[in-house]
């Protein structure tokens, strides 16, 4: 699941979630939205992933 990883990348690095969700997707309110239902694309899921991947090394 999409959300979970974001909040234990969140937890890790210790990134506020509006920084992550503007960092990530150009949208502060996109972790948010995840928390209250909000559904994403698969393009959108990729490339938070990626993101996620990319600062993880």
């Amino acid at each position: 699941m999409l959300l979970l990883k974001i909040e234990k990348y969140l937890r890790r690095t210790r990134t506020p979630p509006t920084r992550f969700g503007r960092e990530a997707v150009r949208d502060p309110r996109f972790v948010h939205d995840l928390r209250r239902g909000r559904t994403v694309s698969d393009r959108v899921r990729l490339r938070v992933l990626a993101f996620m991947e990319e600062r993880s090394q």
